[in-house]
């Protein structure tokens, strides 16, 4: 359906333009979409789970028409329990089958809202809030996992939500764990006033074609949360166009129907969700799922060569933290099928790019995108060259500027090649804000309303899309965002505080992990093991807990007295590259500059070779250079 171009250079990009993109949107919404794949494609493989992540476990694969028929299925037992096109299901879900069937059914009886399963009730319960659920979807009690009795928690504190559709992974298992499970599955305390029932046996009785008109014309159909590490839910609109472009966007270039994509990130996140699930809607691609948890799951890193093999994969997704895991293991297993391998979320180190080719043949395809954006903005081209550090071009029908603004989103001008400014995306598939018109104060630039990221970058003169750093105060782990302000505002209120700098310090393994630099009231004696064991209590999201805290005499401040992160920024490069030079053997000294076309870059003074620095520091994200 979808015509592949070779995307090599921005004049590729130009000429796959050359077909207006409202010629190529040709489906309303995606049960359209997926209605269309099904009818072209009904006996191909559509979507396949393993709860183990052997090579040779257990696996469900439903075809296309059995899919198209259980998300008609499950999208009438939604609308059966009061869903219209304008209220909310919200699933709290590890990665299975049902949980891809409940995001499609959900957009398409009416706007689905995906949930991180990691957080705490009061947070899953502020989401509910702030959409209004009237249905949730989450896990029966199930060994090993508290998904249920956090989703009952929360639903207590959610009078919103009236139904609980509770998923029973034993179905996925064979004797004897199958009848081990009904003997040590956990019970929770369920809401009260919240009818409960059996997700499967509910869409059984559900006929297999949609029973309601789906309304012409683009509507709102998904609610993503940006965190949630707040208890003030910052939650993003995507339309049905954005989701279905996240689809098509792949299509022109990567994905076809013989593509087999192996994606072992959540589908509460919109990588998984959109340009890996979607893409396969629009395409009859296969996506597998390894686990329930993916990445985190026992074994996936061990099996993972493994389970390439098995479904003969040509598409797999990772993020640096993965990378690096899977680099620790030997290819073990004959990977020839492997053709892309794309990472996001993160910055990868140049020595982990090299190491991964490596060992595999396949070269990384490093992206940016953000959930503002229903996910994709810019891409290393599938062909062509591949900029080492860069995320590459725009992806077709995506158009990036380099802007400054003022508060109000009032461009002051548009910066020069090479020039850093903050990155502005326009386009289709950019957000029409968040549900919370507060917080679309800005966020916007100019009268086209490009997308104000947040993040620092350039434009260099092949038209190829450099990170530099970021203007907002986001720490990134692991792909995971951390509000600075959790950690702020906790570490605030010990007694002995005055002002906090929260920061994201480098780290070879997560990109970055949380740090925090605090300045004491006078006479205050907290030491920094106090203020890590203060932040350990008072911090509930496990991730935002900082790994190092240093007292300072004063912190670094502004004119008006806001704290300077940029020179806590500078002081952990040269404490964590000092450390690592000092455990080396190496001996250095150490500076961090602002460059303007890279960022904050290590300048290094030393007489040890440049494979020695490189072995010393080249797993950290941030570049070096000899002063």
């Amino acid at each position: 359906m979808y015509e592949r171009f070779e995307f090599g250079t921005l004049a590729d990009k130009a000429t796959i333009e050359e077909v207006p993109l409202e010629e190529r949107m040709i489906h309303s919404s995606v049960y359209g979409m997926l209605s269309k794949t099904a009818e072209r494609f009904p006996s191909r493989n559509a979507i396949t789970f393993q709860i183990k992540s052997g090579p040779n476990d257990k696996a469900e694969t439903l075809n296309w028409s059995d899919l198209r028929a259980k998300v008609a299925q499950t999208a009438n037992l939604f609308r059966s329990l009061g869903v219209g096109e304008d209220d909310v299901v919200a699933y709290l879900l590890p990665n299975a089958n049902e949980t891809a069937i409940t995001l499609l059914a959900g957009c398409t009886a009416g706007i689905v809202n995906p949930i991180n399963p990691l957080l705490e009730p009061e947070q899953i319960a502020a989401l509910l809030n702030e959409t209004g659920a009237k249905v949730l979807v989450t896990l029966a009690g199930f060994p090993k996992t508290d998904v249920n009795e956090k989703a009952h928690k929360a639903v207590a504190m959610a009078p919103s939500v009236k139904t609980v559709l509770e998923l029973d992974l034993k179905r996925y298992l064979g004797p004897p764990l199958s009848w081990i499970v009904p003997l040590i599955r956990p019970k929770a305390d369920r809401a009260p006033n919240v009818q409960v029932m059996d997700f499967n046996t509910a869409i059984a009785g559900q006929p297999t074609e949609l029973t309601f008109e789906e309304t012409a014309g683009d509507r709102v159909g998904a609610y993503f949360h940006t965190g949630g590490t707040t208890g003030m839910p910052k939650i993003a609109q995507h339309m049905h166009s954005g989701m279905i472009y996240n689809g098509i966007a792949p299509a022109l270039s990567l994905i076809d129907e013989k593509s087999v994509l192996l994606c072992p990130l959540p589908l509460f996140h919109v990588m998984a969700a959109y340009p890996m699930l979607m893409s396969c809607v629009a395409t009859g691609g296969h996506i597998v799922m390894p686990t329930p948890a993916g990445y985190r799951g026992d074994g996936v890193f061990d099996n993972f060569w493994k389970l390439v093999e098995r479904w003969g994969v040509t598409f797999m997704v990772t993020v640096p933290t993965a990378a690096a895991a899977l680099m620790q293991r030997p290819v073990d297993a004959n990977v020839s099928t492997l053709q892309y391998a794309f990472c996001g979320s993160a910055p990868l180190p140049v020595e982990l790019f090299k190491q991964f080719q490596d060992a595999t043949g396949v070269k990384i395809l490093e992206g940016y995108g953000m959930t503002e954006a229903t996910c994709i903005v810019s891409v290393n081209p599938p062909h062509g060259e591949r900029k080492i550090g860069s995320v590459g071009y725009p992806f077709p029908y995506i158009d990036v500027k380099i802007l400054e603004c003022d508060a109000d989103g009032n461009i002051l001008k548009e910066c020069a090649v090479d020039e850093a400014g903050e990155i502005c995306v326009g386009g289709l598939a950019v957000f029409p804000g968040y549900t919370d018109e507060n917080r679309n104060k800005g966020l916007f630039a100019g009268p086209d309303r490009y997308l104000r990221t947040g993040d620092l970058g350039r434009l260099d003169a092949d038209g190829t899309l450099w990170i530099t750093g970021r203007a907002k105060d986001l720490i990134i782990r692991g792909g995971h965002n951390i509000d600075p302000a959790i950690i702020e505002e906790s570490l605030a209120g010990h007694k002995d505080v005055a002002f906090v700098g929260a920061i994201g310090q480098p780290d070879a393994h997560s990109g970055e992990v949380p740090c925090a630099y605090v300045e004491l009231i006078d006479g205050g004696t907290a030491t920094s093991a106090d203020l890590m064991a203060y932040a350990d209590t008072e911090i509930s999201e496990r991730a935002a807990v900082p790994k190092y805290v240093e007292v300072l005499d004063e912190l670094p401040k502004t004119a008006v007295g806001k704290v300077f992160k940029p020179d806590l920024r500078k002081s952990a490069i040269i404490r964590i590259y000092g450390a690592a030079f000092a455990e080396a053997g190496i001996k250095a000294s150490i500076d961090v500059i602002e460059d303007k076309k890279l960022g904050l870059v290590a300048h290094i003074t030393s007489d040890a070779a440049d494979d020695a620095i490189t072995d010393a520091i080249g797993a950290f994200p941030r570049p070096w250079q000899r002063a």
